[in-house]
């Protein structure tokens, strides 16, 4: 919603961005394997977490009041954070259009609102097929968005396929007493992702207006064997080990996809 509104009080309205983040690797062996999980468990650490949240706050235009994290053995991280609503203005990204693994858990606080992220390992020694899921949850109330951080969130995960949530929840009420259900204008999601992010996915809606729920997933239009081997090299491999190596990948990728077995 288009000019401003004059409310009367303080912005009731909650702003939820909920969404998964999917990786997907192929290790030929045990011992691959391994080293593939402590290579995430080193990528995704207390420390490196808590600075992703920081910028998140930083983005969203809140201020960092405390935060204590923890790493456990043998993997996993927590990560706490505390802040408060609109201490400093929101992060500029780029050219970003938005107002806005392993068991690892990241919470942060907000004096109204909260960040947290969790993220989780599977695999089958059949196939060889290994996902890593990042689950992700900004929640705001007041006038900041947590779509301002979908862009960089998005990319700082650097994922294969990511799926999407967006709902206002609540209502807050005009200086003449009409309760406000929604106090911005959105369609999709996909208004606020920029044009690298939109270039490299393919995106897909399911949105109910009528409740202010939006939906999008999406999954990488480009795929490169090597992109998805650890310590492996696609074109040392026989002809027909690539193409059922591709095909376990491109099924695990589809069956996340559409959520359901293929």
């Amino acid at each position: 919603m288009n000019p401003k509104i004059a409310l009367h009080g303080f912005n009731n309205l909650t702003k939820s961005l909920s969404f998964n983040i999917y990786d997907i690797c192929y290790t030929d062996s045990d011992a691959q394997l391994q080293d593939y999980l402590a290579y995430i468990d080193d990528a995704y650490n207390g420390k490196r977490l808590t600075a992703i949240l920081e910028t998140v706050a930083e983005i969203i235009g809140a201020r960092v009041l405390n935060v204590a994290h923890a790493d456990y053995d043998p993997v996993g991280a927590s990560v706490t954070m505390l802040i408060s609503e609109e201490a400093n203005p929101p992060l500029e990204l780029g050219t970003s259009a938005s107002p806005g693994p392993l068991p690892e858990t990241v919470v942060a606080h907000l004096d109204k609102s909260h960040i947290a992220v969790h993220t989780y390992p599977e695999s089958h020694p059949a196939g060889g097929i290994s996902t890593f899921r990042a689950d992700i949850d900004v929640a705001t109330c007041g006038r900041i968005s947590p779509l301002k951080a979908l862009n960089y969130l998005i990319h700082a995960f650097e994922s294969d396929i990511v799926i999407m949530d967006y709902r206002v929840r609540g209502f807050t009420r005009d200086i003449h007493g009409d309760k406000l259900f929604i106090d911005h204008q959105i369609h999709s999601i996909q208004d606020f992702l920029d044009e690298e992010t939109k270039d490299r996915y393919q995106a897909v809606d399911v949105n109910v207006f009528e409740e202010n729920l939006f939906h999008t997933k999406m999954r990488l239009l480009d795929f490169n064997l090597d992109d998805y081997m650890f310590r492996l090299e696609a074109d040392r491999l026989p002809e027909d080990e690539r193409r059922r190596i591709e095909a376990l990948l491109q099924q695990e990728m589809e069956e996340i996809f559409y959520g359901r077995r293929l």
